[in-house]
């Protein structure tokens, strides 16, 4: 599972950070990035839960785990 935050939607609630730190940080200005590039399966039902909790619904779920490809 790879994830993305929207930085337009996101508004620094932190909420997935103190739910999985472990895939979230906070930048110098307290928005969310994700740190990994794919989330552990150990970490799928709680990052889940970070996603439904995000009261902006900033974080999506990228369905192709494939490599983006070169389009030169």
């Amino acid at each position: 599972m790879r994830l993305v935050v929207d930085d337009e939607q996101c508004m620094g609630h932190g909420v997935c950070w103190s739910l999985c730190p472990e895939v979230f940080q906070l930048t110098d200005d307290g928005y969310a990035v994700v740190v990994v590039t794919e989330v552990p399966d150990d970490l799928v039902d709680v990052v889940r839960t970070a996603i439904l909790q995000c009261p902006e619904r900033a974080i999506s779920v990228v369905e192709d785990s494939s490599p983006p490809t070169d389009r030169n």
